[in-house]
């Protein structure tokens, strides 16, 4: 049985929490957000309610924490749970984008025996992009559209047009948009790194999706990838399938079978 406290009760939190009522060897046993009726709104989604409300609980009855919460959750849990002993699933993976942090969190992990996982999130074709870096790769590029709301930006003049909202790397681009690109660094990880992945964001009016675009060059040849994915119902910033892909990730940890790279 894999013991789960999730950090963040929020869309994603919401969405493990009902994929993974219907996973026997999974059992939610700790959940912690600054807003308590979060907390009791998801504990009334479980069979039985959770051991632990608190982050330090979380420590003594979980075996893997999944932060989903926010980058700033990922700097102030991540640390101290691989301190723990404790495996961790990073959904804020743009957090990453702080080298230090990154670098941090790894020696801690190698020194504790831990694992940090990462979900492939809102794209799919990851395992693609970390087989042709087995080669060489010689560019990888993120276009990604989404509607004014997704930004923040509705019933104004600046949402009724199409507009670049930035063009440049990565480690910049989870800074600047931190809850619309984590993305970019999961793909930056599997690939050439932040700096060299190419990010272009886009305010697009005439779309109801979250639209991302992947191009890959190199020595396997070229790669590209469209997802066009549904806004996840509470949070028009996240895709639903960056839930999904994190109720995937459990399962794979948890099941005996492993199923791609």
């Amino acid at each position: 049985m894999l013991r789960i406290g999730i950090i963040g009760c929020g869309a994603i939190a919401e969405a493990i929490v009902k994929g993974s009522s219907s996973l026997d060897r999974i059992k939610i046993t700790g959940l912690y957000d600054r807003h308590p009726e979060k907390v009791s709104y998801l504990s009334g989604l479980l069979r039985e309610p959770p051991e632990a409300l608190t982050f330090d609980d979380m420590l003594g009855v979980c075996d893997l924490i999944i932060e989903a919460a926010s980058q700033g959750a990922v700097k102030e849990f991540v640390p101290p749970a691989l301190e723990a002993g404790k495996d961790v699933m990073i959904m804020s993976v743009g957090a990453l984008g702080d080298q230090e942090l990154l670098d941090r969190i790894k020696r801690i992990a190698e020194a504790n025996n831990c694992k940090i996982y990462i979900p492939s999130g809102a794209i799919a074709g990851v395992d693609g992009v970390k087989a042709a870096a087995g080669s060489k790769i010689k560019r990888v590029r993120l276009t990604t559209r989404k509607p004014p709301r997704a930004f923040g930006v509705e019933n104004e003049e600046n949402a009724m047009h199409e507009r670049v909202l930035f063009e440049g790397p990565a480690r910049e681009a989870v800074k600047l948009f931190p809850a619309n690109v984590n993305v970019s660094l999961t793909l930056s990880l599997a690939g050439i790194g932040p700096d060299r992945t190419e990010v272009r964001i886009i305010q697009d009016p005439s779309i109801d999706l979250n639209i991302h675009e992947v191009e890959v060059e190199g020595d396997f040849g070229r790669m590209h990838l469209r997802f066009e994915n549904l806004p996840s119902p509470s949070n028009p910033k996240t895709s639903f399938l960056a839930a999904l892909s994190a109720i995937a990730l459990i399962k794979r940890v948890s099941e005996p079978i492993e199923v791609g790279t």
